[in-house]
């Protein structure tokens, strides 16, 4: 799915939402923060081995990742500062979620493979953003490839709903996040060299 399609999907889901929450006191800011919470919620529960109630917080919490954009968007409150704390307590929940695997791998399921999965996955996560937002530091967009944060979330909720496939899905994640890292590398290269190419011929 791509990005663009994504966020038309989001933006019908939330903003009647948001329209609704701009005559209570609520801020921008304040449904980050309340959307990282239920991502602690959720590694909690995790660690507990109560997977299946983690998995529904998980695409619950991810509600207030739309919300908090088009609440800025719908009452002229969009900010650097906003901004700033999504995407940082974006990276924090994923960390969150994924580090409470690393819990149920030790000491629920005993398994070294889902540990190790779940190191790669966080890894590539982390790569996936940073490429792009380096990118985009320098003036060069970046949209390409998969395996970006929504999608991310939707596959681990469903891995966690349907315990069965989790270990499945986190290969299809680890495989997938470090190679739309090296995608999204490769693309950005080839922008980089294309622009200097340009700015030398004129």
């Amino acid at each position: 799915m791509s990005s663009d399609v994504r966020h038309n999907i989001g933006d019908r889901i939330s903003e009647p939402i948001a329209r609704l929450l701009v005559k209570t006191k609520v801020t921008p800011n304040i449904l980050t923060v309340i959307g990282y919470g239920f991502n602690v919620v959720v590694a909690v529960l995790i660690g507990y081995n109560i997977l299946m109630a983690a998995g529904l917080v998980l695409l619950f919490s991810g509600l207030f990742d739309m919300l908090d954009g088009a609440l800025a968007r719908v009452t002229g409150k969009t900010s650097k500062a906003g901004a700033i704390l999504d995407s940082v307590l974006d990276r924090f929940s994923e960390a969150t979620v994924l580090i409470g695997l690393v819990v149920y791998y030790l000491y629920v399921s005993a398994s070294n493979l889902g540990v190790i999965l779940v190191f790669v996955t966080l890894t590539g996560s982390v790569l996936v953003s940073y490429v792009r937002s380096r990118g985009e530091s320098l003036g060069l967009e970046c949209k390409v490839g998969f395996f970006t944060r929504p999608e991310r979330v939707i596959l681990i909720a469903a891995g966690l709903i349907f315990s069965s496939a989790l270990i499945y899905i986190l290969w299809a994640l680890a495989v997938g996040t470090v190679a739309t890292s090296l995608w999204r590398l490769i693309y950005l290269l080839r922008k980089a060299n294309q622009s200097a190419g340009q700015d030398a011929a004129k």
